[in-house]
């Protein structure tokens, strides 16, 4: 699973340091094996946060904690909303080897409105 939030930063040492600690709250939690924060060579207000888990379970829980809700939370709310955060890995490469993921996705995942699987349209 992975956590990718970006944002535009006008003031970049005030945001780079609630980052840094966003992400050492997510990198303490079980399941967080590893955090970025890039900024973009092409646009110096471009910034993108990523945190890759070992499940998504694993990236629920460790939104969980206390210090990850009063810290975490409110920075990720000042992402920028209009593209999707969070992406399942299907291949994963290494220098050792290239692997495939099965989706956890359903597969009507894209066609099925949420509420729309749980029963009749019509109240009975």
């Amino acid at each position: 699973m992975l956590l990718i939030a970006r944002f535009t930063v006008t003031e970049p040492e005030p945001f780079t340091t609630r980052a840094q600690r966003a992400l050492e709250l997510l990198l303490a939690q079980p399941g967080c094996v590893r955090g970025l924060l890039v900024r973009s060579t092409e646009s110096a207000d471009s910034w993108v946060l990523t945190a890759e888990f070992d499940s998504v379970s694993a990236y629920r829980r460790s939104m969980s904690p206390f210090d990850v809700r009063t810290h975490v939370i409110p920075l990720l709310a000042e992402a920028d909303t209009t593209e999707p955060a969070a992406y399942e890995i299907i291949v994963e490469a290494t220098p050792d080897a290239v692997r495939r993921h099965t989706s956890l996705l359903a597969a009507d995942a894209h066609t099925v409105r949420l509420g729309e699987a749980a029963g009749p349209t019509t109240a009975r």
